[in-house]
């Protein structure tokens, strides 16, 4: 049977001593967690190794025992580590032995107690205490889609991390310690800290219960009544900029909650809300010193009056197109005269109420470049606005021509039914069986050729409006992208893949170091590192739905019948 030995290469020069750590049976396998050298009581070392056990969950004890024959020259000082099995009685005993300047390491056992012993093969494994002990191993073990022998690696290998992981109290003593214990571990030089950090954490209580009480105000005042009442429910549920601020009002809560996170997952999407929060108002500040820098936002709002001029100027000129022979079509002549007239005199409208907007302009603009501290998504999210305000009479003549051609199309399938003899059955949601008479037959030939003839004339109109309709939708829909994409990247996870590429493992691969008769084999565990792909698949940040997400199929589908596609942006579930 094979024994595997996971010994942390931090310990290879430590000093003679005993070996404690947590025996895993399943597994035949001990993880060495520390080396406590000489002097020492063993009685002390017992009631210290209860305490660790207590608090942390783990099962710690005496595993054997190490020799550095580098340091310590004494021929009786291993027949005294042989001893300390009889004290600390651990079956099997493990001794692990440093043979001076000499490259190969001995490592053995003994089973004092067990009449048959056997001869065993023994693996050495090194590891890197603070990387396992950082790390999180990613995915858990999943035996639905791998085989038995792939779960029980991953059960090992989630044993073996598990264990470093909540073994933090153990490492808190070091060398320099006062007390009756010596150990050598990753910390053994001194326990690492940060003057810097601990200010910023003992900083961040009063902020954070600060900015705790001013968000629930904040809420309490969204909850109220008085935005449940017609228009404030309206624009609330309709403006992307309303949306996103209550988007980011709950991340703002899920940071600065009291409640400690439970587990590595709720601990890294606090770290990516904060730092998505923080390069987002970067971000926003950076657009927003640079609008009001050299007199941007006059410029601005200087060139928007004769852009929207120039959009009013080029619809009138598509309708009068329209309205004559476009492309050499026959239209009806009565029918295009009057949806002309109808739809330039919404632009004449239109114009009259830009230039009645227009003292105001700069003004408005200078205001909303203020948002742009809250977060470039937000001032994102009022440019999408802004856009769906202006071309609210294109928004207007496409629900008009899609009206007007939906009923054309449903009036033309209803009366083809008729010359079938069939018809709608509203309860049952199906088509049946119907007889008709002469009059009725008479009266739906004469509404179908009606229809018929007027259908490529609203036809005509539709498809141009509905162009127009798709080319906003469009642009309102690469803003949101570019929203979604700040205010779901795992910016946080990418950035310590980058740097700190062993907090993510996906696994370990093992590297032969030295083999010989005779000899355990020496192995060096690495950590394999999550792929970019796997950190954003995993640590992507919920988001909200923009639009419904419609296959497009769906999508042709509603066009050619002349359903409204995204007629308002509309509050959705969360999307992971």
């Amino acid at each position: 049977m094979v024994l595997k030995v996971f010994f942390p290469s931090c310990c290879s020069s430590a000093e003679s001593g005993i070996l404690i750590g947590r025996w895993i049976s399943e597994q035949n396998s001990a993880v060495i967690l520390a080396v406590v050298h000489f002097p020492f009581i063993p009685v002390q070392v017992k009631q210290y190794l209860s305490e660790v056990q207590r608090v942390t969950k783990v099962s710690v004890s005496v595993l054997g025992s190490w020799s550095n024959s580098k340091q310590e020259k004494e021929e009786s000082l291993s027949e005294f580590l042989e001893d300390l099995g009889t004290i600390f009685s651990h079956e099997p005993w493990i001794q692990i032995s440093k043979e001076g300047d000499s490259k190969f390491w001995s490592c053995s056992t003994l089973q004092k107690h067990s009449n048959s012993p056997k001869e065993e093969e023994i693996i050495l494994v090194y590891y890197d205490q603070r990387k396992v002990m950082l790390s999180h191993l990613h995915p858990p073990s999943d035996t639905a889609t791998s085989t038995d022998h792939q779960a029980d690696d991953a059960s090992e290998l989630s044993a073996i991390f598990d264990t470093v992981a909540k073994s933090r109290i153990l490492f808190m003593t070091d060398r320099y310690d006062d007390g009756p214990i010596k150990l050598t571990h990753w910390q053994s030089d001194g326990v690492e800290a940060s003057i810097i950090v601990e200010l910023m954490k003992q900083a961040s209580v009063p902020a954070c219960m600060l900015l705790t009480f001013l968000l629930s105000l904040i809420s309490g005042v969204c909850r109220s009544r008085v935005l449940k009442f017609w228009p404030l429910s309206f624009l609330w549920s309709k403006l992307s900029t309303c949306e996103q601020l209550g988007h980011r009002l709950q991340h703002l809560q899920v940071i600065s909650s009291n409640k400690k996170a439970e587990n590595q997952t709720q601990l890294m999407r606090k770290a990516n809300i904060f730092v998505s929060l923080l390069i987002d108002v970067a971000l926003g500040i950076l657009l927003m010193s640079w609008l009001y820098r050299k007199n941007r936002i006059g410029h601005l709002a200087d060139t928007l009056i004769p852009v929207a001029d120039h959009v009013a100027e080029e619809l009138q000129d598509l309708l009068q197109w329209l309205m004559g022979a476009p492309a050499g079509l026959k239209m009806n002549r009565a029918l295009d005269q009057v949806l002309g007239r109808f739809f330039l005199y919404h632009i004449h409208l239109w114009i009259s109420y830009i230039h009645l907007m227009s003292p105001f302009i700069e003004m408005i603009l200078w205001y909303v470049g203020l948002s742009a501290c809250l977060g470039l998504t937000v001032a994102l999210c009022i440019l999408s606005d802004i856009i769906a305000l202006l071309t609210f009479h294109i928004y207007c003549f496409y629900v008009y021509g899609a009206r007007l051609y939906c009923l054309k199309i449903y009036g033309l399938s209803s009366l083809w039914r008729l010359f079938r003899g069939k018809k709608w059955n509203v309860l049952r949601q199906r088509v049946d069986s119907c007889s008709y008479d002469l009059d009725q037959l008479f009266i739906g030939t004469l509404l179908f050729t009606i229809l018929l003839f007027l259908l490529p004339t609203t036809a005509l109109y539709y498809l141009v409006f509905t162009l127009l309709r798709l080319l906003v939708v469009i642009v309102q829909g690469l803003i949101h992208l570019l929203v979604d994409l700040i205010d779901s990247l795992p910016l946080y996870s990418i950035i310590l893949r980058l740097c700190r590429s062993y907090r993510l493992a996906a696994g370990v691969k093992f590297r032969v170091l030295e083999q010989q008769d005779g000899k355990p084999l020496r192995l060096l565990m690495q950590i394999n590192p999550l792929s970019y792909g796997s950190v954003v698949q995993t640590y992507r940040l919920p988001t909200y739905s923009c639009y419904p997400k419609d296959s497009w199929a769906s999508l042709c589908k509603k066009l050619f019948l002349g359903e409204l596609i995204y007629p308002w942006k509309h509050k959705g579930d969360k999307q992971d």
